[in-house]
């Protein structure tokens, strides 16, 4: 079990996100697993930032994305979205990635 946590949290991306796309006066749930139906285990407000990213799993490989028509990825995209593990605020779950987006902040590890 501590391979793969840490096999994640040497996953390639920015080291922290900020919130994209969340309504104001909604918030951004964290699940306990990569699943909409998966337990909340915390929220994030719209405007987040400074979310860590400890891996994300999920959307078009590098080949789909290269070699795939349009319809093809967006087909793959619904089938496969694309799920980070985050941890904000204390609080480690899942979240939706296409809620996020490489944090602009100043973040502090």
């Amino acid at each position: 079990m501590l391979l793969a946590a840490q096999a994640l949290a040497e996953a390639d991306g920015p080291d922290f996100y900020d919130v994209k796309g969340v309504e104001a006066g909604d918030v951004l749930n964290i699940r306990a697993e990569a699943d909409y139906r998966s337990p909340k285990v915390g929220t994030i407000p719209p405007d987040g930032t400074c979310v860590r990213n400890l891996g994300c799993k999920g959307e078009l490989t590098f080949e789909e994305f290269s070699t795939l028509s349009e319809g093809e990825k967006q087909m793959i995209e619904r089938q496969r979205p694309r799920w980070c593990r985050i941890e904000y605020h204390d609080v480690t779950g899942w979240v939706a990635g296409r809620y996020l987006q490489e944090s602009t902040s100043q973040c502090q590890p």
